[in-house]
């Protein structure tokens, strides 16, 4: 069955999109966490230049 959903989102709107991950660095801990979203492929770099 899953065979079937990852060839349902290759057909649709959903190759449209980039998931782009970025490393945050918290003021308070100095810990590092990891921000996602999901962005069209024609803004992945205004995305990731908004850091």
């Amino acid at each position: 069955m899953a065979k079937k959903v990852v060839a349902t989102l290759q057909k649709g709107e959903g190759k449209n999109f980039a998931k782009v991950i970025r490393a945050v660095k918290s003021q308070k801990t100095g810990a590092y966490t990891f921000k996602e979203e999901m962005v069209p492929i024609d803004q992945v770099k205004e995305t990731l230049a908004k850091s």
